[in-house]
């Protein structure tokens, strides 16, 4: 039977992800991480515990020995194909740019590993990891190692639930760092105006449209003037090119709709709704200088395109809607999401509230408390 825990760090602080430990085929006990739900990881401990009674049982054939002399670039094809076709959230392909990243980091493990076969995956942990420290030596991002890491572990893992492999051989493989280095902050009202009367009529329709739906630079890049629905005043938003890989409708307010749809109304519906520039950084960046914007601000971050994004979950927040709202609108799977990454503290609402909370304190007791508190003292 399978049994879940949590381990503690140096700190004494639980780490966020639980682990499970199942009985494999042939008598081993063999432990994983899950995720930060326990529910959620009991439930992955149980399919995994469930594959391997079925060997036991004979149901399902045993990892076969003669697939350890199968050729990694071989396999690791087949796992990109598997993902492009249905590796994805809820059996969505990959991303476009997710399915490249990952075909190039398993290419750049075969070099460093110098993996021809499965076999040469035995035993793999120790040189994984110091491959992995000299990636932070060269002074990558702790975000960047980690998706070195996860490319390769997510292939033994789907090679273990192949039956390609018997054991996933970076089961013990260690947690990175994921800290960013940067922070983006959001854009002040006032820097929004300057922003949009600083920009070209075409540039400054896009930044509306991105900083009044919190889309995406690809999300926009993908919208055509078909998605464009006046009657709703929104926009239709497809499975194939969201993030998230689902379909929605992304509510705009009415007059932005109005001038989207007089800028397309000579466009074919299959044509662009907007023209997003494949750099947007350079764009934003030329813009905010010809705004007088600071582009960076010590301690508060930096502001790029997907900035804009930001902007829009923390005048969602400001603007009294709620989390629920938020999360919604920023089509994010978790409410943790939406508050922790993309909903920021203004440095000036901060001290507008603790100037509240003082001036509180600060009011004169009513009568009837004044009262009380004498008595309290002449009885003490």
């Amino acid at each position: 039977m399978p049994y879940t825990w949590r381990t503690k760090g140096k700190d004494g602080k639980l780490h966020p992800r639980w682990h499970y430990e199942v009985r494999t085929w042939n008598g081993k006990r063999t432990k994983g991480t899950g995720t930060t739900s326990r529910s959620e990881t009991l439930k992955l401990a149980q399919r995994e515990q469930a594959k391997h009674d079925e060997i036991r049982k004979g149901l399902r054939p045993p990892p076969k020995a003669s697939d350890a002399h199968r050729m990694f670039k071989e396999v690791s094809d087949e796992y990109c194909d598997w993902g492009q076709a249905q590796g994805g959230r809820s059996g969505h392909p990959w991303g476009e740019r997710h399915a490249r990243m990952r075909r190039a980091h398993l290419l750049w493990w075969a070099e460093q590993l110098h993996l021809e076969t499965l076999a040469d995956l035995t035993d793999v942990l120790p040189r994984a990891e110091k491959a992995l420290r000299q990636v932070q030596k060269l002074g990558r991002a702790g975000k960047t190692v980690a998706n070195y890491a996860e490319s390769l572990a997510a292939f033994c893992d789907w090679c273990v639930d192949r039956g390609y492999l018997e054991n996933d051989p970076l089961r013990r493989l260690g947690r990175f760092d994921t800290t960013p280095r940067d922070t983006r902050r959001p854009l002040t009202t006032e820097e929004i105006a300057k922003l949009l009367a600083a920009s070209p009529p075409d540039r400054r329709l896009l930044y509306e449209l991105a900083l009044a739906s919190g889309l995406r630079a690809k999300e926009l890049r993908n919208l055509t003037v078909a998605h464009l629905n006046v009657e709703r005043n929104g926009l239709f938003l497809e499975a194939a090119w969201t993030k998230n890989r689902r379909a929605g409708f992304q509510p705009l307010p009415a007059d932005l709709v109005g001038r989207l749809a007089e800028a397309a109304k000579e466009k074919a519906p299959g044509d662009p709704l907007l023209w997003v520039p494949v750099h947007t950084h350079r764009y934003i960046y030329a813009d905010l200088a010809a705004a007088g914007v600071a582009k960076r601000l010590p301690g508060l971050g930096k502001v790029d395109f997907h900035a804009l994004r930001v902007t829009f979950a923390t005048l969602l927040m400001e603007s009294g809607a709620s989390a629920k709202e938020c999360q919604t609108l920023m089509r994010h799977s978790t409410m943790q999401m939406t508050l922790d990454r993309y909903v920021k503290a203004r440095p000036e609402r901060l001290q507008a509230a603790a100037e509240t909370v003082w001036q509180t304190m600060r009011k004169p007791a009513s009568i009837e408390t004044r009262q009380s508190i004498d008595h309290t003292l002449r009885t003490a």
